[in-house]
């Protein structure tokens, strides 16, 4: 019986290429963005490519969060189970704190944070009612420290790592399983545009190393483990004089 995954932000990046890393393992997919016409044609090609997989889409805004139970009930339903979510949504805008920017700063943590939880939330209900699950949500090495330019940014992916960690200790005795992901620089749309992304792998290689960590049911990671569980560590005591220069 293949292992049936729901993906956000599932039309690009991470997402994206996890569908398609998945569906070579024979994963029924669940697919959600807000591009739907991106969306059925990831799903056209995957199946073209695997046509024993079974790939469903649904348009999704995490941040319409009313809308967010329906999407997720929708997928469980269409695929006959769900078994994981994987919670990636996830934009960035860059703001400066204090520029009259807010307005992206809010969006940030809106659909980063908030959305994630709200996605979260609805796959729990689902998990909890049939007794087992997996929830993996996508925050960042960013997490670990906060970066000049983007605190909006590091503060949403800081937020959801808590509050998945909370969330496994609420689960601790039952079979529903959480995994937090930190990625290091992956080559996505989400960074494409910066100038310096150090130890910057493709999303390829990210989705793989991803996949890998799921069907282990890994706790935390660092993506890849090396050498982002160091720096990660070492970010946490860099003086702020060398922080601001990056």
């Amino acid at each position: 019986m293949p292992k049936k995954i729901l993906i956000t932000g599932a039309s690009s990046g991470i997402g994206r290429a996890l569908a398609y890393e998945l569906a070579g393992r024979g994963y029924a997919l669940a697919l959600t963005a807000r591009r739907m016409e991106t969306l059925e044609e990831i799903q056209k090609d995957i199946q073209d490519r695997h046509p024993e997989v079974a790939v469903v889409t649904h348009p999704l805004d995490v941040t319409a969060y009313e809308s967010v139970p329906g999407v997720i009930a929708a997928c469980a339903e269409n695929l006959g189970g769900l078994d994981i979510l994987f919670a990636n949504a996830g934009i960035s805008r860059g703001e400066k704190v204090g520029q009259g920017r807010f307005d992206k700063a809010r969006l940030t943590i809106e659909t980063n944070l908030l959305g994630a939880m709200a996605a979260i939330d609805a796959a729990m209900a689902h998990f909890l009612e049939q007794g087992h699950g997996h929830v993996v949500g996508v925050a960042s090495f960013t997490a670990f420290r906060g970066m000049p330019r983007m605190a909006s940014y590091c503060a949403s992916k800081a937020g959801l790592a808590i509050y998945l960690e909370s969330l496994r200790a609420e689960v601790l005795r039952k079979d529903i399983h959480v995994t937090v992901l930190y990625p290091g620089y992956i080559d996505t749309p989400l960074n494409s545009m910066l100038k310096s992304r150090p130890f910057v792998i493709s999303a390829e290689k990210g989705a793989a190393l991803i996949a890998g960590m799921i069907e282990r049911r890994v706790k935390r990671s660092t993506v890849p483990v090396w050498p982002w569980c160091l720096l990660g560590r070492l970010l946490k005591w860099l003086p702020t004089s060398v922080i601001a220069k990056f």
